[in-house]
């Protein structure tokens, strides 16, 4: 017969030294993430993917123009800030949305999976901080893979085609020392912009044991968001969807920097995530935890 931890503690007395902000420490769960095999793998993939740009161009020949518009992807090879930029525009839509749902929609519902979680409970962690500590953890790793990519990049770029200014797409060009910047604001704002999906799979990681279905729906989730978003019969309606706004960071690569859409992304953004997050935290505190 499974044991079961209530709601409720049962612990009318407090151990002698017992202290509850002393339990879990996040040095202790970041370890234990950073030991799982889906960290590394995940960290190879975005490690790799400058490596497989840089053969593709190698093999394909320098990108050029279509119709005499310029892409990111037209002026990758201009330098190693070009390649970041390229990098972050090839994998934005769903590469970078990988790791951050598996980051958050694994970490519940794995201790869940394995029968550990009730243990964790009973030691005894209390939920709000055993949460709060799980939620850290996870977005701190994915904000780490999301600097991770542009960062390995621009070595990778700057090995291949040199250290130069960030060409725009546009037309003009960006000093070294703005491009570094306009780079870190791109990265920011893509992890706001993927605060969502974040919610969304940790929210999915405490209603659920299954890791895969955590991760899976939230991936789904995202990808249907991203079809409704391509259906213009919406109208303005498609303005309150996160993905509308995905690719808002591209203003951060203009001569003149815009902060309207990037703005208006972030506030829906974090908007849909702090609901599902205090449904996530007011959802696990009332559950009956049995594995």
């Amino acid at each position: 017969m499974s044991s079961s931890v209530s709601p409720v503690s049962s612990v009318t007395e407090a151990a002698p030294g017992y202290r509850a902000r002393h339990t879990l420490p996040l040095r202790v769960e970041a370890v234990r993430q950073l030991r799982r095999r889906r960290t590394l793998v995940m960290g190879v993939v975005l490690a790799a993917l400058p490596f497989v740009l840089v053969a593709a161009f190698a093999i394909g020949g320098t990108p050029e123009g279509r119709n005499d518009r310029v892409s990111l992807m037209d002026t990758a090879t201009s330098s190693g800030a070009n390649l970041a930029a390229t990098a972050l525009f090839v994998s934005a839509a769903f590469l970078l949305v990988v790791p951050v749902a598996l980051f958050c929609g694994d970490t519940v519902a794995s201790e869940a999976n394995w029968s550990s979680l009730r243990y964790l409970l009973a030691a005894p962690v209390p939920r709000a901080r055993l949460l709060a500590g799980k939620l850290a953890v996870a977005l701190a790793f994915s904000a780490a893979a999301m600097v991770l990519l542009p960062l390995v990049a621009l070595l990778v770029g700057t090995v291949a085609y040199g250290w130069g200014p960030l060409s725009l797409p546009t037309g003009g060009e960006l000093a070294t020392g703005d491009a570094l910047a306009r780079l870190a604001l791109v990265v920011t704002y893509i992890f706001l912009s993927q605060l969502i999906t974040a919610a969304l799979a940790f929210w999915l990681s405490t209603v659920t044991d299954a890791p895969l279905g955590a991760v899976g729906g939230a991936v789904g989730l995202t990808i249907v968001g991203n079809v409704l978003d391509a259906v213009t019969a919406l109208g303005s309606w498609r303005e309150f969807l996160p993905a509308h706004w995905q690719f808002a960071w591209a203003d951060a690569l203009q001569p003149q920097l815009e902060w309207g859409g990037m703005l208006k992304g972030t506030a829906v953004s974090v908007a849909y995530a702090l609901v599902l997050f205090a449904l996530a935290f007011r959802g696990f505190g009332r559950k009956d935890v049995v594995s």
